[in-house]
Parts: structure tokens; sequence; C-alpha cells
């Protein structure tokens, strides 16, 4: 996909923190422009309050819809009208669908069928139906450790050891609050964490991808490999398992053997096959 490719970003207030924003933003560049940028919510409650900063410093334009019925969420249909509105305007290429909400599956499988390219994001949480029907699919609280984990290796020595009393304290607390707080450890992130397509389906399909796909010599590229691996999984991103990129990711797995060639402008390619 084109990095000028434009998208339409549309996030549902009632399930999503506003300290994933930055996040939504940096990974939906890498896919293209943001050309709408635009949150689903009653303002009228205080608990949407910690939105207002965030949203002017990125220019992100709130909608108003007010809550009828108690306990219901009532921006799904003004998120929905307004996806279909800007599908038939044809100025887009593509959705960005954040929540985790499993109402918005038809959404995305009805963008997917006029053409478009859908990414959604969202927590853990998220019901595979939603990831399903996406294109890509990412997990903001995985993301959102990772970052965290970035930034405390950047930190200075004296910030890194309060910021680790900061974590044995918090790790006192009782069981499942705090999650996307801590650091996960790459070599247990597939174990504890929630994502719906486990470290051993991804062994599976790659065994099997190979296998299919790979030249007379038994090699295949490691960009078709990814490729295929995203297209048959949503939510498969080397950084669910503590990885910034698919070569050690796959060097990790001590299933392959791996070995580059060097192009005619002289940047690598590397190509694997299984052991």
């Amino acid at each position: 996909m084109a990095n000028d490719s434009r998208f339409a970003v549309l996030i549902d207030a009632d399930n999503v923190s506003v300290k994933y924003i930055k996040i939504i933003l940096d990974e939906i560049s890498k896919d293209g422009i943001a050309t709408y940028k635009r949150i689903y919510g009653d303002w009228t409650n205080p608990a949407l309050v910690s939105w207002k900063s965030t949203l002017l410093d990125n220019s992100v334009l709130p909608i108003q819809q007010y809550s009828y019925t108690t306990g219901k969420n009532s921006t799904d249909s003004a998120m929905i009208i307004d996806a279909m509105d800007i599908l038939y305007s044809g100025q887009v290429d593509g959705f960005c669908l954040v929540s985790s909400d499993s109402d918005f599956t038809r959404l995305a499988a009805r963008l997917r069928e006029s053409g478009m390219t859908v990414i959604g994001m969202g927590e853990s949480k998220t019901p595979n139906s939603f990831i399903a029907a996406c294109n890509k699919f990412k997990y903001l609280d995985i993301l959102a450790a990772a970052v965290e984990a970035e930034q405390e290796e950047t930190r200075p020595e004296p910030m890194k050891r309060t910021a680790q009393k900061d974590r044995k304290a918090s790790s006192k607390k009782p069981a499942g609050k705090g999650k996307a707080e801590s650091k996960a450890e790459p070599d247990r992130l597939s174990e504890t964490s929630e994502l719906k397509t486990s470290l051993h389906t991804i062994r599976q399909a790659l065994r099997t991808i190979v296998r299919e796909n790979s030249d007379e010599d038994n090699w295949i590229f490691i960009g078709k490999v990814g490729n295929i691996l995203g297209k048959r999984y949503p939510d498969f991103d080397v950084r669910n398992y503590g990885f910034t990129k698919l070569t050690p990711f796959l060097d990790s797995l001590d299933m392959f053997e791996i070995k580059e060639e060097r192009m005619e402008n002289g940047s690598p390619q590397y190509y694997i096959h299984l052991k």
C-alpha cells in the first residue's frame, strides 16, 4: 500500500482510552494519511473530559452523540452512519476503526466489500469477530507497553531505578489492574497476553506457508512470508511477541535457516527455508 493512501480514522470514545491517541495516529501514518480524524461520544459526560486537550493537540474532531438510554453505547450508530457517508464520498482509500467493541464487525466487513482497506485498533479484549473482519488489527495495549519499555531504555539511570521501584510497588496490587502499564518480557509475551492468534498457531502457519510457497530449492523471500501471514491473521504483528522486525522474530523461532542476498543497489534481501 502506498504511503499516500487516504484514511478515515474513526474512534469510539466509549471503548478507547485517551492514552492511546498518539499510538493510533502514529500507527496509521505507517499506512497512509489520516484525512478524516473523528471521535464519537457523549461529550457532556464528565468521564470524557480528559480528551479535550488531547483532541486539540492532535486535530481530532469530536462528534457529539447523546446517550439516550443508560447502559447503551450510543456512539455506534453515529460512527456507522458517518463511515458510510465517507465511503460514498469517494474521498478515502481505507478506514481505521478504533474500538474494542464487536458491534463494528459488520461495518468493517461492509467497508471491505466496497474495496476499502480496513485497519482495526483496540485492546487485547477485542472479540475475534471484529479482528477477523479487518485487513489488519493492532493491539493498542501491547503497543503501549512496548513504547513504555522503549522509553525506559532511554531514561537516565536514576530515573530508571525510580521507574523500577514504581513497577515493583504496582506489582503488589490485586491481579487484573494495570495490565498494559507493565513491560511484557519478550519470551513470555505469547504466554501471558490475550492474543487471539497464539504463537503456536503462527508457528504452524509459517511451516505451511514456507512449504507451499518456496522455490524449487525450498527457499522463500521473507517479505512474501510476512505478506501471506498478515493476510491470514489480521492481528499478526511481530511487536506482539516482543520484536520490532520480522527477520529477528523468525530467527528466534529456531525453525529456519536464513540467508542474505544483496540486490544491485546493495540493499539486503533475506530468504528462509525450514531446517
